[in-house]
């Protein structure tokens, strides 16, 4: 009797007995192409799905060498294999009894392309990771369901989704194409001083604000204006034409309300992803260093010097090492820009709409009313040109109710229902004719980025007798031990998936890269974990075997872990 025929007959035999007896099942199973491995039952049905595992041999697969040796093709081959075995799963999921019963799941993917857990591949084969809600009826096993689900359902889902012979060609070729063609874009825009690439032809708006999908109705591509076209070579693509983002000091996004300013801010916020084939924006490409920045009152914040926008406070509080439980807008914000360039960023997003009036301009009227010296805030536009003169960090700004700010501004792209022009020389003349009245109140040095050292003890994982307890909520926040890490500002974080994996990564950085004799740098730590990721995979981020982890980027495990509540830090002084 073949492994498969044994598991149908056992599932049969517990067909009516207590939930307990699918402990049984924890083994392997020989399916026709196919290996079937119970790693985890569930203990009840309303408790968490069991974990899975498909092992399906690399010869039968049948996929391309060249597919599995090429990083941006291996990883737009699992995105694209997760969502295969994510469309078989749905069809064959039923209500087979109580609470989760009869569901075979895989981790949703959304709209962009990303490394994932779900899908991996070894030497030898290639392994799905999925969830299964074994049938019950209260905790009365339905073992009929159960072989139906995995001896009768499941089989096909393997044999449709993960062989190449049994997949669209043309579909799975434009996928892996599309994140490929992203890939040598994006690399494309550095050696030739761009930021980011906005290709003709693209679909920029969303359906909603939760609905990250096209808009399908009265949609207006993309269309470089000709002062800004570029051409870049894609690999697939061809010649593809499009708006350049020149590198430069600051780029105004500016125009009407409702015309698109901050659509097209979002895409290139994105852009730091690739994209699916049909999303709108597989051709909005941005460097990988970029991190959007927003106020957030209420954040906390720990040894961060924000000396360069706040000094001089009442009662003769430091900003050299500020610490706040209950930070401003002005106070958040510049903690953002800080921390980001700690962490690396080459290019700062922002949005007028989600910042702080107060640290982003002062305007003469203000400044005559209210003196410097009794101003403790050297508002942004005073310090943008110095922090890409200094620092190397260059700014995107959309902004739509200051014209001071075309005074620093390199480049100014206006949007007008949804289409940009080149307003730059525009933007000049206004300001050679009317100079701005304000006066600059900061000097020529933005100021050094002083360096973080998280101590080891304020970084623990332990809840009551738990070592580790984690669990995320969407994109929403991290339960992190006794603490919770609010999540719902970083804009770039797309799956909750990366919220998990981040969390993850909190616990094997304090673990491994953290020693209470001889704290490291933030930038240390975060290099620790990219490097541990790219040479064992996110499977180093836990101590079980998942498929809902998906990759995230230094940015965002550095701004979870800055919004620590129990974070505490040494600085370097000097």
């Amino acid at each position: 009797m073949s492994d498969s025929d044994q598991l149908r007959q056992t599932l049969l035999a517990m067909d009516g007995r207590g939930y307990p007896s699918y402990k049984r099942l924890a083994r392997s199973y020989g399916f026709d192409g196919f290996t079937l491995r119970v790693d985890h039952v569930q203990g009840d049905p309303f408790a968490a799905p069991s974990r899975f595992r498909v092992l399906v041999g690399l010869e039968r697969a049948g996929f391309l060498a060249s597919d599995l040796e090429q990083s941006s093709r291996t990883i737009a081959l699992r995105d694209y294999l997760a969502r295969q075995f994510d469309l078989g799963c749905r069809s064959a999921s039923r209500g087979r009894g109580s609470g989760k019963s009869g569901s075979l799941s895989v981790a949703r993917c959304g709209q962009e392309i990303l490394e994932r857990s779900s899908v991996v591949f070894s030497e030898d084969h290639l392994e799905v990771r999925f969830l299964v809600g074994l049938p019950a009826r209260g905790r009365t096993i339905l073992g009929r369901e159960a072989a139906a689900m995995l001896c009768d359902a499941l089989p096909p889902i393997v044999d449709r989704a993960l062989r190449a012979q049994s997949l669209c060609a043309e579909e799975l070729r434009e996928h892996l194409d599309a994140a490929e063609d992203a890939d040598a874009i994006r690399a494309q825009l550095e050696p030739r001083g761009l930021l980011a690439f906005v290709a003709d032809g693209a679909v920029l708006p969303r359906r909603s604000g939760i609905d990250d999908r096209p808009l399908e109705e009265e949609v207006i591509a993309f269309e470089s204006p000709e002062s800004l076209r570029v051409e870049i070579e894609a690999p697939h693509a061809g010649p593809l034409v499009g708006m350049g983002i020149p590198r430069k000091s600051l780029t105004l996004i500016v125009g009407g309300g409702y015309h698109g300013k901050s659509t097209l801010l979002q895409a290139i916020a994105r852009g730091v992803y690739n994209h699916i084939p049909g999303d709108g924006r597989e051709r909005v490409v941005t460097v990988k260093d970029a991190v959007k920045v927003r106020a957030e009152d209420g954040r906390r914040v720990e040894g961060v010097d924000i000396s360069a926008f706040i000094a001089g406070l009442p009662m003769g509080r430091t900003t050299t090492g500020f610490a706040t439980e209950d930070a401003s807008g002005s106070t958040s914000q510049a903690t953002s820009i800080i921390e980001s360039v700690e962490a690396g960023a080459g290019l700062l997003l922002m949005d007028e709409d989600t910042s702080a009036t107060n640290f982003m301009i002062r305007d003469h009227r203000m400044q005559r009313l209210v003196a410097k010296d009794k101003e403790p805030i050297t508002p942004f536009i005073d310090k943008v040109s110095s922090l890409y003169q200094d620092h190397g960090v260059s700014t995107i700004l959309v902004i739509g109710g200051s014209g001071d700010y075309f005074a620093v501004a390199d480049t100014v792209v206006a949007m007008e229902n949804y289409r940009p022009w080149d307003a730059t020389e525009e933007a000049l003349q206004i300001i050679r004719e009317d100079p701005p009245t304000r006066t600059r109140e900061a000097g020529d040095s933005f100021g050094t980025i002083a360096k973080r050292r998280p101590l080891a003890a304020s970084i623990d994982p332990r809840k009551g007798r738990r070592e580790v307890s984690i669990r995320t909520r969407g994109l929403r926040s991290i339960e992190f031990g006794a603490v919770e890490i609010d999540l719902s500002a970083l804009e770039q974080l797309v799956d909750p998936g990366q919220a998990e994996a981040i969390a993850g990564a909190l616990v094997f950085a304090r673990q491994h890269h953290l020693s209470s004799a001889s704290p490291t740098t933030v930038e240390a730590l975060l290099d620790g974990v990219e490097e541990a990721l790219e040479t064992r995979g996110l499977d180093v981020l836990s101590d079980r075997t998942v498929g809902s982890l998906v990759r995230f980027r230094r940015f965002e495990l550095a701004a979870a872990l800055n919004r620590l509540r129990s974070l505490q830090v040494e600085r370097d002084v000097g």
